[in-house]
């Protein structure tokens, strides 16, 4: 990490759980040329993930999840949130794999070939997270039911919504998390793209 403009003074891990807790000691280059003072930060690790935007272009509909997230209940929001599916990269696994996993594990739905949309860093201020967020194809005629895997106390409820709603729901903010918007904004912007991509 040490390449002229950061100087990794000192990294140490305080915490080692279900997640990880990075110490940072660093110093980095200023703007105008010279090192800025040692900072200390904590980076929460929890590994990368992916997202998963499930489409239905011939009824224009979207597959989403409900599901309990402790994060939201202590943020003091409401703790079952309107999602895309998503899931941790396993070490070994390609992200492309994992996206086909959660597909199923999550929504009973058997997908193939998932097109990579986007990627972004999830809260580069205090962790290391990316999300790669992807496409795929489904029949939201049969999306439906409760879903997930018992050994990981998953209780997913999914349920297709049309387009046009559910990008209203991000306006009344009945969907407010970061992956989801971001998937469901870019299918707004990117729909035909998407479906020429599909028909090619």
């Amino acid at each position: 990490m040490t390449n002229g403009k950061v100087d990794l003074i000192e990294k140490t891990t305080p915490f080692t759980g279900y997640f990880r807790v990075d110490r940072y000691v660093l110093r980095f280059r200023r703007f105008d040329g010279s090192w800025s003072a040692p900072v200390t930060r904590e980076i929460f690790e929890r590994g990368h993930a992916i997202g998963l935007l499930l489409f239905d272009p011939e009824r224009d509909a979207v597959g989403l999840c409900e599901q309990f997230r402790p994060g939201a209940l202590a943020a003091g929001w409401p703790p079952w949130l309107v999602e895309i599916p998503a899931g941790i990269i396993d070490a070994g696994q390609s992200p492309e794999q994992v996206a086909i996993r959660e597909a199923w594990e999550e929504t009973g739905s058997h997908i193939s070939a998932p097109l990579s949309v986007c990627r972004y860093l999830a809260t580069p201020g205090g962790s290391s997270e990316s999300m790669e967020i992807f496409a795929a194809r489904i029949d939201s005629r049969h999306f439906s039911g409760v879903h997930g895997l018992a050994g990981e106390h998953e209780d997913i409820r999914i349920f297709a919504l049309p387009l046009a709603e559910a990008l209203t729901w991000i306006e009344d903010s009945r969907i407010g998390n970061a992956m989801t918007i971001i998937a469901l904004q870019w299918l707004a912007l990117h729909r035909q793209r998407l479906i020429d991509a599909w028909s090619a």
